[in-house]
């Protein structure tokens, strides 16, 4: 089992910036690629962005390339989204989610756990 608990998340204006941090414990973190993804009311669940598990390889969806970054640091066992420039359209909650696995999926069904989500709200 992994557990995952998102943080950073709240209201912010168009154009400001938000750091979400997703901790993990449990299995050995070190083990999973990361993902995170979104979903915003009366849509589905989108992918935003991953990264491999040693860090080596990172994936954005095109509306958010060059304004967020994923990172990671396995010592302390957290992934983050630096979110910059953001837009009203980005508003959503926010989920990260592991997968046993060296590389990140677009596809949600791939991940094996998730965390409870984390309300981003861009105000315009």
């Amino acid at each position: 089992q992994v557990q995952l608990v998102e943080s950073g998340g709240g209201l912010v204006q168009a154009g400001g910036s938000l750091r979400l941090s997703c901790a993990a414990s449990g299995r050995t973190f070190s083990n999973y690629a990361m993902g995170w993804f979104r979903q915003a009311p009366g849509k589905e669940r989108e992918f935003v962005a991953g990264i491999s598990r040693s860090s080596g390889s990172t994936y954005y969806t095109g509306s958010v390339k060059g304004r967020f970054t994923i990172s990671r640091d396995n010592a302390k066992n957290t992934v983050y989204l630096q979110m910059d420039s953001l837009k009203p359209e980005d508003t959503a909650v926010y989920y990260c989610a592991a997968a046993l696995s060296p590389y990140y999926y677009i596809d949600s069904r791939h991940y094996d756990y998730w965390g409870q989500g984390s309300q981003v709200t861009v105000s315009s």
